[in-house]
């Protein structure tokens, strides 16, 4: 209906002024003129760029703000009101506010709510529900929940009166909560009970058998999502966060009891979204895999149960130990040829039961590389090597001995395993050897075995990794220099790749810092290498220079040098808005330095106000300030805040050893117990099939730290022990 005239004063406003995601917002108008004309296709393209401009990745600007009003009236004039309508929801709903004061947006809505809030009584549900959604997130409560109220009484409408529900319980938990708990019974619309049960958890009412049972009732519930909040697309599993969100043990065991209900329903739909809930809950609790893996073997009803069950065991690793009897099957079938679901299975089990799983990786070698990546690529776990196997070596040497069958990432993950193994490799050897010609990368493997083998056998390894280096392999000489000490071969390969520079540059600095004052030939090239002055703000040319300065310092022991290329890392960095690691990395070196790099003390303390660098810059500032100068417990506290946050749990880790166990005052010691001892993982992010070991060696690290504290504590002298050892001699 056109009520007012959409676009008046649109070409008088000085849209120049304002910007967007991709600068000026001049461009404004015309999109503006577009959404409301009758060219349906441009139109389509104009909601587009205004969604990449006004509402970037959930950013908004001032030219979102100023767009407002426009927006306003063109869907209240029937111009795809719908779509308008989400639009503006989801800028008012946006808290990554870029260039303005916080809430402007929602402010330039809540001065819109009077022609919006006409659209909750529109003759289409799909208007009325959107306008429920968008209105709400104004947060303008005196205006919005009236308005909400009233559409309650009259809208019949089950999807439109769910999402109006959602309004009313954002804007006041307590009154949704009300209204939520008369419509749970089984005789109201399902996508209405729904969200009756958000409603429920969102204003922390307790979990109850009958939200249990009415939550049950409503599975499969996927096809109940709201079009709007897309942190709920899988219902299941957001219910299974938000009581595990709370951190008590009563809502975590709700939890997990909806779930193996779950996943022990007879339809596949449902142990389906059950299975998303167990892998969501795995990830987030730490109490979950023990509670949840017999249902999850309860779920293993057939063999493609097993193949989409098999990623989140493998994930669990040895904590699904009793599910290994329910991947076999499967991991062993049809050994002598290609099979995806049999390798995704021997993949699990490869995390689940390494012993178990090494014949099956044997047997099916080269047509399991799902399997044999688990076993020895970036998956396995870190903490231990994969098991040594008769019938696997054997496999494995049957591989390398035909180079032309071997491709991709196999060849390193084949002479991997063999480096784990070490002595125990021995017979792989000779092929190995033949291998260097293809693969020069298996020289590590060759270096790992000789180590600790009989001197004849040491002495022809050296002859043919030095031969191998001679054809300029690194990877040869680096092994030739673990195991003769010989430097020279290195010495030649490591300048040719710093005076190519390129991507090896910084691996080749790396290289070269180990071997000291014998790799000062190196030190010309390796400042010819250096970006120099303000250019190279881009990540790889930072990290080549932070391995140059490190590089530079083992060989020459000049601090100055080295602090002069820190500090213009440190500067270029600031203009890199991808640069948090690469400043990590330079805080690592710069604790290399020891009280040589005191003079980027400012720099390391500016780093401490983010959660990713604070670790880093806290282990830093241990080893290179003034100790009388240093505020412990502060940096303590800085480093609890990034475990806390998942920014960098390890090297949180790191910096707390640094920092010493008196660093902790009672209120660190309470924060570091509840990260080491609590359900709630403190990894939550990271590469999938990795979270949970992550956690795992966090928590391990973390207690030990504990430990140490309390040792400290029960080592220490108490009231007047020095005097009574005074009086005793």
């Amino acid at each position: 209906m056109e009520l007012v005239r959409p676009l008046d004063g649109l070409d008088s406003h000085p849209w120049s002024t304002f910007s967007h995601a991709y600068g000026s917002a001049d461009d404004l108008p015309d999109l503006l003129r577009a959404l409301v004309g009758a060219d349906a296709a441009a139109a389509d393209e104009a909601l587009s760029q205004l969604y990449g401009s006004v509402l970037h990745q959930g950013t908004v600007y001032a030219a979102s703000a100023e767009s407002v009003p426009f927006l306003a009236r063109i869907a209240v004039a029937g111009h795809r009101t719908a779509d308008v309508l989400a639009l503006l929801g989801g800028m008012a709903e946006s808290e990554d506010e870029h260039g303005m004061a916080p809430g402007t947006v929602r402010m330039a809505m809540t001065g819109q709510l009077p022609l919006l809030l006409t659209l909750l009584t529109g003759a289409d549900p799909i208007v009325r529900r959107t306008a429920a959604w968008a209105v709400s997130h104004t947060r303008a409560t005196t205006s919005v929940l009236p308005a909400l109220g009233e559409r309650w009484e009259e809208e019949s409408e089950p999807l439109a009166r769910a999402e109006v529900l959602a309004g009313i319980t954002r804007l006041d938990p307590s009154a949704g909560a009300a209204r939520a708990a008369t419509v749970l019974g089984p005789s109201q619309p399902a996508a209405l009970r729904m969200a009756a049960v958000f409603a429920r958890l969102d204003a922390g009412a307790p979990w109850t058998e009958a939200l249990h049972t009415t939550m049950l009732s409503l599975l499969p519930a996927e096809p109940l999502r709201s079009d709007f909040d897309m942190e709920r697309a899988e219902p299941l599993a957001a219910v299974v966060e938000a009581l595990l969100g709370r951190g008590r043990g009563a809502d975590r065991e709700g939890a997990f009891a909806l779930i193996d209900a779950s996943l022990r329903d007879g339809r596949a739909e449902v142990r389906e979204e059950a299975l998303w809930a167990a892998d969501r809950a795995c990830m987030l609790s730490r109490g979950a895999p023990q509670r949840l893996v017999p249902g999850l073997c309860a779920a293993a009803v057939d063999e493609e149960a097993v193949v989409a069950l098999s990623s989140l065991l493998g994930g669990l690793g040895t904590a699904a130990a009793p599910a290994a009897d329910v991947l076999a099957p499967l991991a062993g079938r049809d050994p002598e040829h290609d099979d995806d679901e049999a390798d995704r299975a021997l993949a699990a089990l490869v995390l689940v039961a390494p012993a178990q799983a090494a014949p099956l990786l044997a047997a099916g070698l080269g047509r399991r590389p799902r399997a044999l990546d688990a076993a020895a690529g970036f998956l396995r776990p870190t903490a231990s090597a994969f098991p040594y196997d008769g019938e696997l070596l054997d496999a494995v040497r049957r591989r390398l001995a035909r180079p032309e069958d071997l491709s991709g990432n196999e060849p390193g993950l084949l002479t991997g395993l063999l480096a784990e193994w070490g002595s125990l490799a021995a017979a792989a050897l000779p092929e190995l050897y033949a291998a260097l010609a293809h693969f020069p990368a298996a020289a590590s493997a060759v270096a790992a075995i000789a180590t600790d083998s009989a001197p004849g056998e040491r002495a022809r390894a050296v002859g043919v990794l030095r031969a191998a280096a001679d054809q300029g392999s690194i990877p040869a000489a680096k092994a030739v220099f673990d195991l003769a000490g010989e430097h020279e071969p290195l010495l030649r390969c490591l300048d040719r790749d710093i005076r190519l520079g390129g991507r090896g540059l910084t691996e080749a600095a790396g290289a070269a810092g180990p071997l000291g004052t014998r790799a000062a030939e190196l030190a010309p090239a390796l400042r010819a290498a250096l970006a120099g002055g303000d250019s190279g703000t881009g990540t790889p040319t930072l990290d080549a220079d932070i391995a140059i300065a490190g590089a530079l310092w083992h060989i020459t022991g000049d601090a100055a040098e080295a602090v002069a290329v820190l500090d213009s890392v440190f500067e270029r960095a600031q203009h890199n808005p991808w640069s948090q690691w690469s400043m990590v990395r330079a805080a690592r070196t710069t604790a290399l330095l020891g009280p040589a790099g005191r003079p980027l003390t400012a720099r390391l303390e500016a780093l401490l106000d983010d959660p990713v660098q604070a670790p880093a810059a806290a282990l830093a500032l241990t080893a290179v300030a003034e100790p009388a100068s240093l505020d412990r417990i502060a940096l303590a506290a800085a480093v609890l805040w990034s475990a806390e946050r998942d920014a960098d749990p390890t090297g949180a880790c790191d910096a707390l050893e640094a920092l010493g166990a008196d660093a902790l005052t009672a209120d660190h010691l309470r924060r570091l117990s509840d990260l080491a001892e609590g359900d709630a993982r403190v990894v939550r992010s990271g590469v999938e099939g990795r979270v949970i070991r992550q956690d795992e060696a966090f928590r391990i690290r973390a207690r030990g730290l504990l430990a140490a504290r309390a040792a400290n504590r029960a080592d220490a002298p108490g009231p007047g022990a020095r005097g009574r050892g005074h009086g005793a001699q």
